[in-house]
């Protein structure tokens, strides 16, 4: 059943056929119509024992508090309110499916110093008459519910048999009238019980539930408690992100200074001795065929040699089998240069072809870092590499059998390989425990 948690809410559970449309012209079939005759009768037979000791209780208790034993009477009646109130909020949840926040009452009634104060409080609790209120108005409207829609639906029955059995009945109108008041008095005895129960909802909802007014101020402090959970979440992600941008830059001048200083040492210093020895060639070219010969053959070596270090350098940067056959099988050819056996597992050839050029980029170099790492510092006799898309992320773990122990401590490059991670709005965790192997997992969005 649905559950209603306010005006509009009670209307769609408890009288449909009051919002027009099918649900009106069907009222009689209607699943509401007969949950409303079944409350009509449950809370007839529920609460006329209950009011039946209100109505004795209540009057005598007054009546007797002049003598000094009517006040505790009556605060035991009060009291026993709040129970029954339960009782009549659990079986319009159960029967009509609407939900009543129940008011809130103060715990301890009776433990004030002063006993008599604590009996004036419950005595001048305005929630607590409404609770014995609600059980004599409820009944009253049970019981009348239950006569007119009786007289109304019992009525329009017997006029739709009417034609079948009229020749024994001293009865001229026509059937098509007969049929037809018939349906009408059905139709309205449906329309009439759902409308008395929406009127029994909405005065539960005053006598029995929390003020709208308490509501209200509920729902606002609700609303701010979330805001002020958004707000912290934001400026959490703020500073996180605040502290991922830095460090990225900070990574990204440590790669410019590291490429630099390879183009100097190496690229830039073959070059200069490749320019020395086809100076040696030119001149001996002449005079010593032989000599030149060898300075043209050393030459071509620091060709080739440059051109590999150019290779490794740029693959540094950004490797162009990435680029060219994607993330699977750069990832292999990673895993083919390590010298520790490694084994790559992607669910399928396909299945990486959502992420981005970032994502991937980020999962090449956390790769390729780990597995240096692997072979330089573990021991492992193993590693394993995988790569899957995860919703619209993509993660990748790293993981071997090696000694453990490994930390991503400020200036190492599992530092800047969070710092990477972490710029592009990714998670990186390592786990690591001393003679237990590494685990490395990284999650990076798959937007590029």
């Amino acid at each position: 059943m649905t559950s209603a948690a306010g005006p509009h809410d009670d209307v769609r559970a408890v009288a449909p056929a009051l919002r027009g449309g099918r649900a009106l012209l069907l009222a009689p079939v209607s699943a509401a119509t007969w949950r409303a005759v079944s409350h009509a009768v449950v809370g007839t037979v529920v609460l006329l024992p209950v009011a039946a000791v209100v109505l004795t209780a209540v009057p005598l208790s007054l009546a007797l508090v002049v003598l000094g034993v009517g006040a505790p009477m009556l605060v035991l009646v009060l009291l026993a309110s709040a129970p029954v109130a339960a009782l009549e909020r659990a079986r319009l949840r159960a029967q009509l499916g609407v939900d009543i926040a129940p008011p809130e009452l103060p715990r301890r009634d009776l433990g004030a110093r002063r006993w008599w104060r604590g009996w004036g409080r419950v005595a001048a609790d305005p929630r607590r008459w409404g609770h014995l209120l609600h059980v004599v108005v409820g009944l009253g409207l049970s019981v009348a519910q239950l006569g007119a829609v009786a007289a109304l639906g019992g009525g329009g029955l017997a006029l739709l048999a009417l034609p079948a059995y009229r020749s024994w009945a001293d009865v001229d109108l026509p059937a098509a009238l007969l049929v037809a008041v018939g349906l009408a008095a059905v139709w309205l005895a449906a329309l009439l019980a759902q409308l008395v129960t929406l009127g029994h909802v909405r005065l539960a909802r005053g006598l029995l539930g929390r003020p709208a007014s308490a509501a209200l101020a509920d729902a606002a402090r609700a609303a701010a408690l979330e805001a002020d959970e958004r707000a912290t979440r934001a400026e959490v992600r703020a500073e996180h992100l605040t502290r991922a941008r830095a460090r990225a830059v900070g990574a990204a001048a440590d790669d410019r200074r590291r490429i630099e200083r390879d183009l100097h040492d190496g690229a830039q210093q073959r070059l200069v001795a490749l320019g020395v020895e086809l100076g040696v060639a030119r001149r001996a070219a002449a005079s010593d065929p032989a000599v030149a010969a060898a300075a043209l053959d050393h030459a071509h070596r620091e060709v080739k040699e440059t051109l590999a270090e150019l290779r490794d350098l740029v693959r540094g940067i950004h490797p162009a089998v990435l680029t060219d056959r994607g993330l699977d099988a750069a990832l292999s050819a990673l895993a083919a240069r390590c010298p520790v056996p490694v084994t790559v597992e992607v669910p399928a050839t396909d299945s990486l072809d959502g992420a981005g050029p970032a994502a991937e980029a980020a999962a090449y170099f956390v790769t390729a870092e780990a597995l240096t790492n692997v072979a330089r510092h573990s021991g492992a006799q193993r590693a394993d590499v995988r790569a899957e898309l995860v919703g619209d992320r993509l993660r990748l773990t790293v993981s071997d059998d090696g000694r453990g122990g490994a930390r991503a401590l400020p200036g190492s490059g599992l530092d800047g390989l969070r710092g990477r991670v972490e710029a592009l709005d990714g998670t990186f965790a390592l786990d690591s425990p001393r003679g237990r192997g590494t685990r490395l997992t990284v999650e990076v969005p798959c937007a590029s």
